[in-house]
């Protein structure tokens, strides 16, 4: 799935790395415990989160993901759009909870671990 269509299946709003959305994803996660994402998590692209620190963009990095989508309104601090821009991720925000924007992803074919 291209980022442009994760983009428009979660209402989101492109914060950061609007230059790369024609990327295609495989596969997605959502957590807000990156512990769970460094232990768990293998090939994934996409990160679903509620967290909002910049460890989340260095998690993402060092597990080789190329976009990260915040949930439920929240919205990452500038010092964590420039660290994913300098990593080339794309930043998205949606209003949506995370239940429903894994639900919706995967409606739409983008499936996670195991499926």
């Amino acid at each position: 799935m291209l980022l442009t269509e994760v983009r428009e299946i979660l209402d989101a709003e492109v914060l950061c790395g609007v230059d790369r959305l024609n990327m295609e994803v495989l596969s997605a996660c959502g957590s807000d415990f990156m512990s769970d994402v460094l232990a768990f998590v293998k090939n994934q692209a996409l990160l679903l989160t509620g967290l909002v620190n910049p460890q989340v963009v260095r998690t993402a990095e060092m597990m080789d993901m190329k976009c990260i989508v915040f949930v439920r309104g929240k919205r990452p601090t500038d010092e964590m759009l420039t660290l994913a821009d300098e990593y080339g991720m794309v930043v998205l925000a949606t209003k949506k909870p995370m239940y429903l924007s894994c639900g919706e992803l995967y409606l739409h074919g983008l499936r996670g671990p195991g499926a």
